[in-house]
């Protein structure tokens, strides 16, 4: 029996359930045997409001609570309403939290985010560092929001007992992510930037900033195996980064996704948009000896699955 497996018989609850992540949560679970998964979503509950969290508490039962909900999105999302980011995340994960405590739950998993980290910090990013400094400014409304919510599990930890932890995943990218221009992260954003460059005969694209800032990826069946991992093992009161220690520049991520989608023509850098954070790349030795986790898609495999399955969609539709 796998460590996941060990939830086999606990009500697990996840919120953003219907979202990204939380489908790759359900198929997780699925294959691992879990008989007791309810994925949730925003018309099933408005975690903003503090009558919804009881009431999620108060109709689910959950063993396990995983708060995968955010509301999220790439650099031109995070600058267009920063206000909102800040509010929701806040908001929703607060309230939830104090609903869990009083409801006494038996595991509360808060998913946090890799803009939390400190706008110069050192690469490999450490847990312990993460109180180093200001976040890199587009996404620090959002960074800040998920930041307070370890403060409050820790507090919460401290003064009641509730356990709850707190993982950090890395930028996640595969199937069901949002392909949205407007509000997508960078490998959607390119992967949609490429295919119809090269399905209209265009011969130029354009991308943000100048290339040269750095990011680590990690695949979103990944990430889901390291949550319920954490779901089932993990009782600290530490966040734990969770990637595959590994980071690209920009430019080399969008060579390699034009060449994957065949797109042949020119990238053309606009200077004028900002490049974000200047390098992200976890340290995750703490995933690995507190978790037995270490990712095991490459990005090679990953960009792969997530170009069939964008292309599967457009397709379908």
């Amino acid at each position: 029996m796998s460590s996941i497996s060990s939830l086999v018989d606990s009500r697990v609850v996840i919120t953003g359930g219907t979202g990204f992540l939380g489908k790759h949560l359900g198929e997780c679970a699925k294959s691992h045997g879990l008989r007791h998964v309810r994925l949730l979503g925003s018309r099933d509950y408005d975690l903003r409001d503090p009558n919804e969290c009881k009431r999620i508490i108060e109709c689910e039962k959950p063993d396990v609570l995983i708060h995968a909900a955010a509301i999220c999105g790439g650099i031109g999302a995070n600058r267009k309403e920063p206000g909102r980011f800040f509010f929701d995340n806040a908001t929703m994960g607060i309230h939830l939290i104090e609903e869990a405590r009083i409801a006494k739950i038996s595991k509360f998993v808060q998913l946090g985010t890799v803009c939390s980290y400190p706008k110069f910090a050192k690469p490999p990013f450490r847990e312990d560092s993460i109180w180093d400094g200001y976040p890199e400014e587009t996404n620090a409304p959002y960074g800040l929001a998920k930041k307070m919510l370890l403060v409050q599990l820790q507090a919460y930890r401290e003064q009641f007992g509730f356990n709850g932890i707190y993982l950090i995943p890395v930028n996640l990218y595969g199937e069901y992510d949002n392909f949205d221009l407007e509000s997508s992260h960078v490998i959607p954003a390119l992967i949609r930037k490429f295919d119809h460059a090269k399905s209209t005969g265009k011969r130029q694209v354009t991308c943000w900033g100048d290339g040269s800032a750095s990011r680590e990826f990690l695949y979103a069946q990944d990430a889901a195996e390291g949550i319920l991992l954490a779901a089932a093992t993990y009782n600290g009161a530490e966040p734990v980064n969770l990637g595959n220690g590994e980071e690209i520049s920009i430019k080399d991520l969008s060579e390699l996704i034009a060449k994957k989608v065949g797109f042949h023509g020119d990238i053309v850098w606009d200077t004028s948009k900002p490049n974000g954070q200047p390098r992200r790349q976890l340290d995750t030795s703490r995933a690995k000896e507190l978790l037995g986790f270490t990712a095991t898609t490459s990005m090679d495999t990953g960009i792969d699955k997530t170009l069939s399955w964008y292309r599967s969609q457009l397709a379908a539709a």
